[in-house]
């Protein structure tokens, strides 16, 4: 049944403000820490290992790629393994691992290598950065709950002494 209400009575708070909602300062802080620390880590791989204009950016590409591997184990761990902190999500997945991994840097090395002249090279980039990502991310997730089993199964084969904790 249709609402019955007349357009008035719907618009009866229309010239009140919207409901404030409470900032999340907490969450802000900590994603912004982390961003600026997993940036500052990339920033250091780049510097670190520098490519030529035309070359493959491998500096990037490792740091997509560890940086999904490492995504994929901390998803399961804090969802699936251990309930953790609820600033820990923001700051480890959202904050640091989202400032480490760049993936608008990806798409800037293969302007750059099309501009060099390399487009073999750009398209394999381009292929190849979105496919490790996505492996990686696989891999870590498999990867942590394999772990987890193998060490829930020896804490349950470990024999108990009576008596003890």
């Amino acid at each position: 049944m249709p609402d019955a209400r007349t357009a008035a009575q719907v618009d009866l708070h229309a010239d009140r403000p919207p409901a404030r909602r409470r900032v999340p300062w907490a969450t802000l802080a900590v994603i912004s820490i982390g961003g600026m620390a997993g940036a500052l880590a990339r920033h250091g791989v780049a510097v670190a290992f520098p490519h030529a204009p035309g070359g493959f950016a491998w500096a990037t590409f490792g740091v997509n790629t560890a940086g999904c591997l490492l995504i994929g184990v901390l998803m399961v761990a804090i969802t699936e393994i251990r309930e953790a902190h609820r600033l820990v999500r923001p700051f480890l997945g959202v904050g640091v691992l989202g400032g480490f991994t760049t993936f608008s840097t990806y798409v800037v090395d293969a302007q750059q290598a099309l501009q060099a002249g390399a487009p073999r090279t750009a398209l394999i980039y381009l292929a190849a950065t979105p496919a490790a990502a996505l492996a990686a991310v696989f891999t870590g997730v498999h990867l942590t709950r394999a772990l987890a089993r193998a060490v829930a199964r020896r804490r349950e084969d470990r024999p108990r002494t009576e008596g003890r904790p």
